[in-house]
C-alpha cells in the first residue's frame, strides 16, 4: 500500500500542467507588443482567434491580471472555420516597462489561454 501511494505521489508531481483544451489557433503572436505609450492614456490591444472545432465555440470569460487592464469581447458564438477577438485595453498610468496578461475562457472548455500585453509607458 505504501509503495503505491508514493507511486501516485511521483506521478502526480511529475505530470504536466493541465493544457487548455480549446479548440483555437491564436492569429498573431500571444504576445501584444503595444510599443512606446503616451502615459494617462488608455490603449487598445486585439487578439483574434480561429476556431478549429465543427462547432460553434464560445467565449465565457476574460480574466484580466489586474486593475489597469480591461477586456471586451462580442458574446456570440464563433462559427466553425470563423475569426473572434477579444479587444483589451491598458491603462497607462505608471510610467515604464509592463507586462500584463489576460485569461480566456471558453466555454464547455478545461483551463484558460493566457495572452500578454508588454510595452513601455513614457
Amino acid at each position: 500500500m505504501f509503495l503505491l501511494l508514493n507511486f501516485f505521489l511521483a506521478f502526480s508531481l511529475t505530470s504536466s500542467p493541465t493544457l487548455p483544451d480549446a479548440p483555437v489557433e491564436w492569429i498573431g503572436a500571444t504576445t501584444g507588443d503595444m510599443g512606446d505609450l503616451v502615459k494617462g492614456q488608455d490603449h487598445d490591444y486585439v487578439f483574434q482567434f480561429r476556431n478549429l472545432s465543427d462547432a460553434p465555440i464560445l467565449v465565457e470569460n476574460v480574466r484580466a491580471g489586474c486593475g489597469c487592464t480591461a477586456t471586451e469581447w462580442k458574446n456570440v458564438p464563433v462559427a466553425p472555420g470563423q475569426v473572434g477577438s477579444i479587444n483589451v485595453t491598458y491603462d497607462a498610468m505608471n510610467a515604464g516597462y509592463f507586462r500584463k496578461y489576460v485569461k480566456v475562457f471558453f466555454y464547455k472548455h478545461k483551463g484558460g489561454h493566457k495572452l500578454w500585453l508588454e510595452g513601455f509607458v513614457e
